[in-house]
């Protein structure tokens, strides 16, 4: 039987105060005595509603910073029993506690918490609610005649049902609405298990943890996923702080597909990296000249920068099916989206591009030129004029403003499903770095030449695997990726760069060519190619029982060979 429960009394206390007085009046006006605590209090007496402290219905006060207000049997006695049980409405007036029919609670904000710069483990801590729970659970066991409200978006449709039932609801709108509660805690606990796990987990530990609790809240549903005829939707991880591409502002055009997401993050990704190595060639540079700095400027990170250091690099890349067909750091905006399109302009169209920087209307003039197509632009921001040229040249282009891509790496944990199961790893989140790569055969490198082989090697970090790239000057001219043997991804690579490695060439090698590879060459077929085809210089981790060949082949072509010590397999 779908009866009315009548709303006498309810008690109302709410970190969210958005809609709260709006919805306190509609209680009123039905005569509803409300109870509250704090600062929920407060703004209804500040609306000029009449509350009920709750430290009056307690007979105690709220103490200890609030942890302590609403934990208590004339509370929880109020929510918990039932009207058509004889022995507990006894035991309710021996006692003196009083029904409490509704509740509106919405719980502390942990998850904006957790997501500011900064936060200490102690602000976390404070913002576990632990009473809002509790009347939630209590209110929702007891839906028979508690009606629980956790959300301002609910407040609508219990206002409208009271109008319609005399000041009750409906067992159908408590039912729904406790189920709703169960599961608005559900993600409360897993997401505040999730980020204890992961704040307390021993990062490089040989083990991770025997549980780990995954708390996901629904962004949005899509049109479908890889394919038509497959359902999809977007998912935040409400435990990490850094949503990236998740968190984006769609500043221009229809809403992403499953692939688009995908391609977005992995160009987001690449483009991070980048710039983590302009940051460090500027710390570089700043050391190199201690004492010599009498013009200062300052870098994206605050830190002050040698006179001639590189503060306003620009990275950019071109992704299309997550592998970088594109990628290079210029001067600005400009330089490095043209060098990374010229890359591979035949895979460069309908891809996604990353550029890390406020895209002006110059940027957006220069992006769209003919013969171009591009699904997606994800940059710092854009200035208005850029966005209306962007969608005047292509009519569904996505724009996606992450504010700034400076982002510091973290310790997240990457989990993959497999059927049955799910693998869970530590994020890649090394980076090379060209002053401890290894001298193993051929000329010692310049620091032009370092910095370009730091930077290939991040290039074959974000291809799949097995993965090989050949560039020159901070571009990357060509990629091999997820081919089954090392030979054919170095073929691919080749055949991509083939008209820059002639050009190369032709000008007497007065551009020196590298090539990089995401785990060590097994023989020396690969690097042949390679060398064949005009590269003097190659990046490989090391650790191949024949390094010895290649060695061998690099010293006696003059070839430049450094080893990272560091595989990066992309499955």
């Amino acid at each position: 039987m779908n009866h009315s429960h009548a709303v006498q009394r309810a008690l109302l206390s709410v970190s969210d105060k958005s809609g709260l007085v709006e919805f306190a009046k509609v209680l009123a006006g039905h005569g509803v005595e409300i109870v509250s605590t704090g600062g929920t209090a407060k703004a209804l007496m500040a609306a000029g509603i009449a509350v009920v402290p709750v430290e009056k219905l307690t007979g105690f006060p709220e103490m200890m910073d609030g942890r302590v207000k609403t934990l208590h049997p004339r509370v929880h006695g109020g929510l918990l029993g039932r009207r058509d049980v004889p022995e507990h409405v006894a035991a309710m007036k021996e006692h003196g506690i009083a029904p409490i029919d509704l509740v509106c609670v919405s719980l502390y904000p942990f998850a904006n918490t957790i997501a500011k710069a900064g936060v200490t483990e102690e602000d976390a801590i404070e913002q576990i609610d632990i009473g809002g729970p509790a009347m939630i659970r209590s209110a929702s066991k007891n839906y028979e005649f508690v009606t629980v409200v956790t959300a301002p978006e609910q407040y609508a449709r219990v206002a409208k049902e009271m109008a319609a039932n005399k000041g009750g609801t409906t067992l159908t709108l408590r039912k729904q609405l406790a189920a709703e509660a169960f599961d608005h805690t559900a993600k409360y606990d897993t997401m505040i298990a999730a980020w204890m796990a992961r704040a307390n987990a021993n990062v490089g530990a040989s083990e991770l943890p025997d549980t780990i609790q995954v708390a996901l809240t629904r962004k949005t549903q899509l049109r479908y996923g890889e394919n038509p005829h497959q359902t999809a939707a977007l998912y935040r991880d409400l435990s990490q702080s850094d949503g990236a591409i998740v968190d984006a502002q769609t500043v221009e055009g229809k809403p992403l597909s499953y692939n688009n997401i995908l391609d977005a993050a992995a160009a987001f990704e690449l483009v991070k990296d980048l710039l983590a190595l302009t940051q460090r060639a500027t710390h570089a540079n700043l050391v190199a000249n201690a004492g010599e700095n009498t013009c200062a400027m300052t870098a994206h990170s605050g830190a002050p920068l040698a006179s001639g250091a590189k503060a306003n690099s620009v990275a950019a890349c071109v992704v299309k099916h997550t592998n970088p067909c594109g990628a290079a750091i210029g001067a600005n905006a400009a330089d490095a989206f043209d060098k990374a399109y010229a890359g591979d302009p035949l895979a460069a169209y309908g891809g996604i591009v990353a550029i890390s920087a406020r895209l002006t209307a110059a940027d957006a003039t220069n992006i769209a030129k003919p013969d171009r197509f591009l699904e997606v632009v994800v940059a710092e921001s854009f200035e208005p004029e850029a966005i209306a040229i962007l969608a005047a040249r292509w009519k569904n282009v996505r724009l996606l403003a992450v504010g700034s891509m400076h982002r510091a790496p973290t310790n997240a944990l990457q989990l993959r499903s497999v059927p049955g199961g799910v693998l869970v790893q530590e994020s890649d989140g090394a980076l090379d770095a060209a002053a401890e790569f290894k001298l193993t055969a051929g000329p010692a490198p310049s620091e032009a030449l370092r910095q370009d082989a730091e930077f290939l090697s991040v290039i074959a970090k974000h291809l799949k695997s097995n993965a090989v790239c050949v560039g020159a000057q901070q571009t990357l001219w060509g990629a091999g990726a997820g081919q089954m043997d090392r030979v054919a991804s170095c073929k691919h690579a080749i055949e991509k760069a083939k008209l820059k490695l002639q050009a190369a060439i032709a000008i007497a090698n007065t551009i020196v060519v590298t090539a990089a590879s995401d785990a060590f060459f097994p023989f020396d077929d690969g690097p042949r190619l390679l060398i064949d085809a005009g590269v003097k210089c190659l990046v490989h981790p090391g650790g191949s029982k024949r390094d010895g060949d290649t060695e061998t082949l690099c010293k006696n072509r003059g070839v430049t060979l450094l080893v990272t010590g560091t595989r990066h397999f992309r499955h």
